[in-house]
């Protein structure tokens, strides 16, 4: 019988963790991928620790397929985009039309690194949380940008990838519901309690949708979208 493998592009927060909660319930073994870029927020890497240790415990069937993490340092990203999500300064929407946030490469880069990692453990299946519903705009979160990554990969090394992200069309509150339907209360209570999204890289303050200062857009979508999924499941 073939063992079915996945590399999860796994940061700590929301969305990576529902991806991993996902990817646990369809593949036999999966392996997990984290990129240190200098980023503000680096209580994510604190927590996607965490949230690592805890996972496996919500199913006996996780338990079972979450194998080797990987994590891979890359603070040249951080230098060169000087972006608010890589150095103290204010949020903002830029001329482009882009947040400040926004870190040129990083989804394509990520993708790569993940990709060569891939390679070299004979697995195929490359799985992400990007989203180009409730987002905050990122042109590499699209998915048409994914679909030509994918190509580009497949022609780069000669080997087929399948980049799979299942959030791509759901709203913040789909994800909520996703995260529910795959793991229940206790995927949830996860998520809310360990994970981290929060641009400003604040975990001083809890609300009923976790930790974060409350007002940077990354708190901002979360907040909303647990509000929207409460709200149509009660």
């Amino acid at each position: 019988m073939t063992t079915t493998k996945a590399l999860v592009l796994f940061s700590g927060g929301q969305d990576s963790t529902v991806c991993l909660g996902w990817a646990l319930d369809r593949f036999d073994r999966v392996e997990t991928i984290g990129f240190d870029y200098g980023q503000r927020h680096r209580v994510e890497l604190e927590a996607r620790a965490e949230v690592l240790k805890r996972i496996s415990g919500l199913k006996a069937v996780w338990r079972g397929r979450l194998a080797d993490d990987h994590t891979v340092e890359l603070p040249e990203l951080g230098r060169i985009s000087e972006t608010s999500l890589t150095r103290d300064a204010e949020i903002i929407m830029t001329a482009s039309g882009l947040p400040s946030t926004f870190v040129p490469g990083r989804n394509l880069i990520f993708l790569t690194y993940a990709a060569a990692v891939a390679y070299r453990r004979g697995i195929t299946s490359l799985i992400g949380g990007m989203c180009e519903t409730d987002y905050s705009g990122y042109p590499d979160c699209r998915n048409v940008a994914l679909d030509s990554m994918e190509q580009a990969l497949g022609l780069g090394m000669e080997r087929v990838f399948k980049i799979e992200t299942p959030m791509m069309f759901l709203s913040k509150a789909g994800t909520w519901k996703l995260a529910h339907q795959l793991g229940s209360h206790a995927l949830v209570e996860l998520i809310i309690e360990h994970t981290h999204t929060c641009y400003m890289g604040d975990r001083s303050k809890r609300f009923s949708w976790g930790y974060g200062c409350g007002d940077c857009p990354a708190c901002d979508l979360r907040a909303k979208g647990y509000e929207e999924w409460r709200a149509d499941a009660n």
